[in-house]
Order: C-alpha cells, then structure tokens, then sequence
C-alpha cells in the first residue's frame, strides 16, 4: 500500500503517518476541551454569587483543571497539516511522532491525577512558594518534552520537502504562519524547561526556588504559551479565509513580515505580568511594554486588516460588488467554518486586543491586574478568537482527513453563533465588572465570610448575573462542538474513498468543499485597479475606522479613570 493517499478534494497527497497523527491529536485535544469544559462550567457556577456552587478548596481545584486543559494538541495537529499535509512531503521519523505523542499523553495524564486528587490545588501559574506534587511538574516537563520533539519533528518535515522538492517556490502563508508558531513554541518550552526542572527538584526538596525568579521565567512561558495560539490562530484564518470564500492575500510580504514580527517581539508582552512586582526595574517594565510590545501589537493589526481585505477582495473577484457591505451579506454565513472565521477576528480584535493592548500599559496596568479585567480579555483571545479558530478549521479537518461527514449539521451551522454570542456578553461584562474592582482569584468575589465587606456597587450583582448567562450561552456552543465532533469522528458516515470528496449525497459537508470557491476567470480582473494591482476593500476600511475609534475611546476612558485614582487634574 502506498504511503500516500491521495485528497479527492484539494489534490493534495496526505502521507498516512501525518495522517494519524493529525487524528489522534485531534482526537486528545477534543477530550481535553471536554475536561476543560466541564471545568469551566463548575467555575462559572461558583462565580455566580446567586449560586456559589463550589467550596473555595474545590474551585480552586477546578480552576487549575480549567487552566491546564484548555487548548492543548490543537497545536500540534495544526504543525502536522501545515507541513506534511500543504506540502505534500513525508514524515521522515514517524516513531518519533509518536514517541511525541505518547510522551505528551503520559505527561497530561501524570498532571490530570495530580490536579483530580487535590495534589496540584495551585492554579495554571503554580507560582512558587505554592507547592504541587512532584507528579505533576514531572508531567508538565514529559509533556514540554513531548511538544518540543513536534516542533522539531515539524522543523525536519519542512527539510525533507525542500530537498524532496514537494512544492515549488515560497512556502504556503499558511505553512509560514505555523513555522511562526513553531519558532515561538521552541522559545516558550525553552522557558519552561528552564523553570520546571529546577522546580520539579524543589518539590523533592533537593534544591530551593526564588519566588521572583521563578514568576519572570515562568510567564516566558506561560503568556508566550499563548502566543504560539495566536500565531496558528492567525495561520487558520488565512486558510478558512480560502477555504470558504476563496480569500485572497493582498500582499504576501507584508503578512510574512506580520509573522516575523511575532517571532522577534510578541514574546515581549510577557512582561505586562509582571508590572506590580517590585524585582523589576521601571526602565525594564516601560521598554518592555511599549516600544517592544507595540511592534507585536503592529503586526496583529497588520493582520487583523489582511484578512478581512483578502475576505472582501475574494468576494468581489467573483461578484459581490455592491455597496460596502454586499460581500458580507453575501458570505456563507451557514458555513460553519467561515461564520467561526468572522467571530474570531471579531472578538479577539474588538475585545481582546483592544484591551489587552490597554491592560498591558504600564501605568493602567495597575489599575486592572488583580481584577475580572484580565480574565475577561484572555476569555476573549484565548478563548473566543483561538478556540473559534481551531473550531472552524475541525469543521473541514473532519470530512478532508477524518473522512467522514459532519454529524447534526444543523446544530454545527448555529455552534459558532452560540459560542461567540455567549463568549462577547461574558468577556465584556467580566471586564466591565473588573472596573469595579471585582477581584479576578478569589473564591466568593462578595466576600461574604469575611470581617470587612469591599462595598461593591449593587450593579456588580447585576454585571456578574449577565456574565453568567453569557458563560452559560457559550457552553451549550462548545458542548455543541464536542458532541458534533465526536460522533461526526467516530459515527458520522464515511466518504467513499473513490468519490468526488462530496460524499453519496453531500449532505453534512461545509460549503467550501460541496461548492468550494470558484477559480478567478480573466474576466475578474476588470475589478483590479491600474498596472493589475488588486483593487480597494471600502467595507474593510470602514470596520477598521470603526475599531480605531473603539480601540482610541476605550484607552481614553482608562486614562481618564487612572486620573480619578491619582486625582490629577
């Protein structure tokens, strides 16, 4: 049998072994999701003073779950398809790919018990002088261990497929985009091997850890950990830009020095976590967060642009042309992929990076650290843009390497709409009840068994109720995914492996593969301007009017409310 198969859809030859491994990390991811989940749900529910549903022992414990599941093997199954896959090359180690996996599995499990067991009640920061069992920092290295050899293993793909001459010129942006993502990665392990090891040893009581010392490696670490999210989220987006309406990319350079730009600064924002701590210097904490942090925040402008321009020029390349807003009427808004496509940009531009662009300001950072703020704006990237990113993109994975059909597809077509409605009223009103200085850690935020009482403002009640009904909302859209993705996975009915890539009938399969974007004719280039160059994108230029309007009001108004606190003026 050949190693290869080759995609009825796309063209392209899909090696078995990255096959696989795509599968079976898909596969853990979603089970992690369904942990983290469930979690989350007890979380929330103990938030909601009206419910207070958990002791103050068990939620920090499932907060620690929530935290430590969350997202985890997406990435890894996004490094296998944006090499072995786009490029149609072989994994040249397979028993390392699954070495990787294995040792990433065993690391999750190794944190799981700890956590379940109350051994590990110490949060997804673990900050030292908290103290877990030696298990579970073991199982966070086995798994950093594990996720290391991917990215090396990706790293050798992209060697192999040169030399092979599997495809011919540049790399795919999509391929680009997760080679960011790969270099971002090996930085961000790096820290935490640098960390934990030493940490594990403490555990034993072999050596001693410094508590400041420990806090400025980890969040190179934990905060870059999140940025290898948002290099493969942004890597999505150009794909089910393409995938869905045949998007265009209106210059490759500028995207591809986007991503640079990520790689030589976004690692930097790391920094905006430790502004309160006094080991820091105020020369450190400034040129950390402005000047450095600021080329990170370009390039996801730089991005945050393309893709909604790449979106609106493909659409008026094949006809949709009228008014400003013609394009998006006419999107495949029942396409599950593209409407997660438009409410991740949505949401992870307009809430979380306006705000985090804001809290991470040196000076209103002390204003919004401790508080539901900054929960609120990574519920909003993390959460809203990443997680819907990833979503999207399972809603094709599954028909092009799973080869099945998408399962209860009506529900699949509303998901994202659930998800990302509950997910924008539940980050914004915890960011707006992080104003009132509603704090972000404590079990019982009314402190209502303590001898002072903080004197929140009677809203706060009303903020709090909301955020619960928003987080609720997004739940039932996430349990939506897990049911659709798991039976589609395991009982959704199979794709002939001899057929069109539609299916007997093509029913429960995204419009970009039944329908997929037709090829632009030479006709189409009538809608370019002089000399050929691609013409304007008016619709896009207004919504970046409309979000630099909201990204300067929001900064104005935090600026304002620091001066209340310092009384100036």
């Amino acid at each position: 049998m050949s190693p290869f198969r080759s995609c009825p859809t796309t063209g392209l030859q899909v090696h078995r072994t990255a096959d696989q491994l795509i599968k079976a990390n898909a596969i853990v991811a979603t089970v992690a999701l369904l942990v983290g989940g469930v979690a989350a749900l007890l979380v929330l529910l103990t938030r909601w003073e009206a419910v207070l549903l958990l002791e103050a022992e068990m939620f920090y414990r499932m907060l620690t779950v929530h935290g430590m599941n969350m997202l985890i093997f997406f990435e890894m199954a996004v490094l296998y398809f944006a090499s072995a896959v786009l490029l149609n090359c072989r994994v040249p180690a397979p028993s390392t790919g699954w070495i990787a996996f294995v040792l990433m599995v065993v690391g999750t499990l190794m944190v799981e018990w700890t956590m379940w067991t109350g051994r590990a009640d110490v949060l997804f920061t673990s900050y030292v002088p908290l103290r877990a069992h030696p298990l579970f920092y073991l199982g966070v290295i086995l798994f950093a261990v594990g996720a290391l050899t991917v990215v090396g293993h990706f790293f050798a793909i992209l060697v192999v497929a040169r030399r092979e001459k599997t495809y011919e010129g540049s790399v795919p942006l999509v391929t680009y985009g997760a080679i960011t993502a790969a270099a971002i990665a090996a930085v961000t392990l790096l820290h935490g091997a640098i960390i934990y090891i030493p940490t594990f040893l403490w555990s034993l009581d072999m050596m001693n850890v410094d508590a400041q010392m420990y806090r400025l490696i980890w969040w190179g670490l934990g905060h870059s950990s999140q940025q290898i999210n948002v290099a493969a989220m942004v890597s999505i987006w150009y794909l089910l830009g393409a995938l869905t309406v045949g998007a265009v990319v209106l210059n490759e350079k500028v995207s591809r020095t986007a991503f640079v730009l990520y790689v030589l600064f976004i690692s930097m924002a790391s920094a905006h976590h430790l502004l309160v701590d006094p080991g820091m210097g105020p020369a450190w904490k400034v040129w950390n967060t402005s000047y450095f942090m600021y080329m990170a925040v370009l390039a996801s402008m730089i991005h945050g642009f393309t893709v909604p321009a790449g979106t609106e020029l493909g659409m008026r390349l094949r006809g949709a042309t009228q008014g400003l807003f013609g394009w998006l009427k006419r999107a495949p808004w029942g396409d599950p992929g593209f409407s997660s496509l438009a409410f991740s940009i949505v949401v992870f531009g307009f809430v979380g990076g306006i705000t985090g662009v804001t809290f991470g300001t040196e000076q209103i950072n002390i204003i919004a650290h401790n508080t539901l703020r900054i929960p609120g704006h990574f519920h909003a990237t993390v959460v809203s843009g990443t997680a819907m990113a990833f979503m999207g993109i399972t809603y094709y994975v599954i028909p092009l390497i799973f080869r099945r059909e998408i399962a209860f597809y009506r529900l699949a077509k509303i998901q994202p709409y659930l998800f990302a409605i509950g997910m924008l009223i539940f980050s914004m009103a915890m960011t707006f009840a992080g104003t009132f200085g509603v704090p972000r850690r404590h079990w019982d935020i009314g402190f209502s068994q303590a001898l002072f009482q903080p004197g929140f403002s009677p809203t706060v009640n009303l903020i709090i109720g909301v955020m619960a009904v928003g987080g609720l909302i997004a739940i039932v859209g996430g349990a939506i995914y897990i049911v659709v993705t798991v039976v589609s996975v395991f009982f959704g009915r199979k794709m002939a492996a001899d057929d069109s890539g539609l299916g007997a009938t093509g029913r429960g399969l995204p419009p970009g593969i039944t329908n997929p974007p037709r090829a632009l004719k030479p006709e189409d280039k009538e809608a370019l301007g002089p000399s050929g160059r691609l013409g304007p994108v008016p619709g896009t230029m207004v919504l970046v009017l409309i979000f630099l309007a909201a990204f300067i009001l929001y900064y104005f108004v935090n600026w304002m409310l620091l001066s209340f606190l310092w009384e100036v003026g």
